[in-house]
């Protein structure tokens, strides 16, 4: 029993240390996720706290984690834990059985897991969980009081820090396929041995009064006295998808996408939502664009919002270019900053710069 209650313990300790830390690395994309749960269960209002919900379950993860490791403050805890794991399991299984929100996001984009592989992880680590539950008064405590606070507060303030300096610049460490060295174009690719969805069509037809349905191979159109009724296609197996599937620039309904991938150098502007770009960062964008068209460098700043606002942006901020249209979502995978910049050489991306980091105009034309 012991053995067990140790590897109990091991377990939940690092897979909350290690998805508390990946989550932290990227608060701004699991702020995201936490958007996607709010939406589904309907309370829209909680989305504009997704950042704060974020960033606290980042920090209490770890924080849980380190407490159960070192063994401090066990009551606390275990309750902590089990309270935790109870929520997750039912929005995984929420998510799964009803495939509401396909990504969990419970290691953010280093691994992506389905929905049922998500729940199916977190029944094993409730089973873990109620272990350490049930014999918490055996867990062996390493430190005395005065150590495990000092320790505790060092760990918040190391998580606090670190989510500060990635929510203020960019991840440490980029999982998306938008990171930097990634080719746009070859991350489109679709090997031609790739599995294709599949298919399958459900007929529905009157027989003797009643609705019944059937597959294509029943061909129940032969049989005597079936009155059609309807036809649904629906997909059965997901086939391959490539890592980039949705990356395009537009214009007034005309595609640019393959001549800007194909440039030595160019320079793109993401800004998902103008309304809520950083006005001072996009202004000191127009005499980037001034210098880029002295150079002969390609300039393009991309967004999602509508004409309208863009032009009321544009105008109020005196800028010297205009927006080319991009999926939201697609600009907000790409860069974790509102404006951001990001530098493509022949469709690879060399390098990426949140707006707190701008270079300087001459070390970006030279």
């Amino acid at each position: 029993m012991k053995i067990l209650i140790y590897i109990s313990r091991l377990t939940v300790s690092l897979l909350f240390i290690i998805s508390g830390l990946i989550k932290a690395n990227d608060t701004i994309g699991f702020s995201y996720k936490l958007g996607e749960y709010f939406e589904v269960f309907g309370i829209e209002y909680f989305t504009s706290f997704s950042l704060i919900f974020a960033v606290s379950i980042c920090i209490l993860e770890i924080l849980l984690g380190v407490m159960l490791l070192i063994g401090s403050r066990i009551k606390f805890t275990a309750w902590s834990l089990l309270l935790m794991i109870l929520f997750f399991t039912f929005l995984t299984f929420y998510s799964a059985y009803f495939n509401k929100v396909t990504d969990c996001g419970c290691f953010g984009d280093a691994l992506k897991l389905t929905p049922w592989q998500s729940f199916y992880k977190d029944l094993v680590l409730l089973f873990l969980i109620l272990i350490i539950f049930k014999n918490q008064n055996k867990l062996q405590v390493y430190f005395t009081k005065k150590a495990e606070n000092l320790i505790n507060i060092f760990v918040l303030i190391l998580c606090i820090s670190f989510v500060w300096n990635t929510y203020s610049h960019l991840p440490s460490k980029d999982f998306r396929p938008y990171a930097i060295g990634e080719n746009i174009l070859e991350g489109m690719l679709i090997p031609e041995d790739a599995p294709q969805d599949i298919f399958e069509d459900i007929w529905y037809y009157e027989i003797n009064g009643e609705k019944k349905q059937f597959v294509t191979e029943q061909e129940p159109w032969k049989i005597e006295g079936a009155k059609y009724m309807n036809r649904e296609t629906r997909l059965i197996q997901k086939g391959y998808e490539p890592p980039i599937h949705d990356f395009s620039i537009s214009k007034d309904g005309v595609d640019i996408t393959d001549s800007i991938l194909s440039v030595r150098k160019a320079y793109l502007v993401i800004a998902y939502n103008i309304e809520e770009s950083d006005e001072d960062a996009s202004k000191g964008l127009s005499d980037l664009f001034l210098a880029c068209k002295k150079k002969g460098i390609t300039f393009i700043a991309m967004s999602a919002s509508s004409d309208k606002l863009i032009d009321e942006f544009c105008y109020e901020n005196n800028m010297k270019f205009s927006y080319h249209f991009t999926d939201e979502t697609t600009l907000k995978t790409i860069i974790r900053s509102n404006p951001g910049l990001v530098k493509v050489e022949e469709g690879t991306i060399t390098d990426k710069w949140h707006f707190n980091d701008f270079p300087s105009i001459i070390d970006l034309t030279n």
